[in-house]
């Protein structure tokens, strides 16, 4: 079979044997989905896709990435995904998808976290997502990646999402933020409610106990929630994707206040599904791939 085969193409010609034989149909595949989601790149033996392990140097430690390159010369754009506490759901489904949409995509992992060496912190994770833009802009580095360093979308999945954030905020280079079910740390309920969250969130999380991280959520400044984010974000693109998983007030906060300092390029779409996205990964993938598209 030929591995860029169109599975739009496939499922409509399925639906038609079904018309034809009188077996069940097979419902039309909807059309507001990139084709990226459902067909393989064109394969290119000179610059083929790949995938290439990344170190990262932050503070002191070197940190684990992986880059998803496309089929092509380039140079491509580059799309950061910060992933959640601890980053069970990775969305490395996203990741292939924005790959094959033509975008680098780079995942990371933060220091003490999922192998990389060091201690998990959440100041940490904002250090990390910095070296790690810093390392993707270094010429050195984005040469070999065939990736463009001066048009990077920076995203994230739930406390990813307040990385990205709250690097974007501060980061005027970046070319848009993505921010996926987000969850910002600095607004924690109580002590105990605090630790007994962290308690579930820190298989894979090296040198915290959920008393150390609730005691560092409780410590966060203003100056690390969303709403202090919002003026530095009110310039740039800015794609807000909520879930029925009890964040949706606090992007919708976020929104609201982009959009009250004067930004005007926000995009907030609500989806009911739960915090992973589980049965809507397609219709995940689909819209930020479109979003993507909509960029200058």
């Amino acid at each position: 079979m030929n591995p860029s085969i169109n599975l739009r193409a496939l499922l409509l010609g399925l639906s038609l044997i079904g018309c034809t034989t009188g077996a069940p149909a097979i419902a039309a595949v909807d059309e507001s989905v990139p084709s990226a989601i459902y067909t393989d790149s064109a394969p290119d033996r000179q610059n083929p896709a790949s995938m290439v392990v990344l170190h990262i140097p932050s503070h002191g430690s070197v940190i684990n990435g992986i880059a998803y390159l496309p089929s092509g010369r380039g140079p491509y754009p580059i799309f950061v995904l910060c992933h959640g506490l601890p980053g069970n759901e990775k969305n490395l489904d996203l990741a292939q998808a924005v790959r094959r949409a033509g975008w680098v995509a780079v995942t990371f992992n933060y220091r003490g976290s999922w192998g990389s060496p060091g201690q998990f912190s959440f100041r940490g994770n904002l250090a990390d997502a910095a070296a790690v833009l810093a390392y993707l802009r270094d010429p050195h580095n984005a040469k070999p990646l065939r990736a463009d360093s001066d048009r990077i979308v920076i995203a994230g999945h739930s406390m990813g999402g307040w990385v990205a954030a709250q690097t974007a905020a501060r980061d005027k280079k970046l070319l848009g933020t993505v921010l996926i079910s987000a969850w910002d740390p600095s607004v924690p309920g109580t002590h105990a409610a605090t630790v007994a969250d962290m308690a579930d969130n820190m298989e894979t999380l090296s040198g915290v106990t959920p008393e150390s991280m609730a005691r560092e959520v409780e410590s966060l400044p203003k100056s690390a929630s969303f709403s202090s984010a919002a003026e530095g974000l009110k310039d740039k693109p800015l794609l807000v994707l909520t879930a029925d998983d009890g964040l949706a007030p606090a992007g919708q906060s976020l929104v609201d206040a982009v959009r009250a300092d004067g930004g005007s390029q926000v995009s907030l779409e609500h989806t009911a599904t739960d915090h992973g996205w589980s049965d809507r990964r397609i219709a995940l993938e689909s819209r930020v791939i479109l979003w993507l598209q909509a960029l200058h």
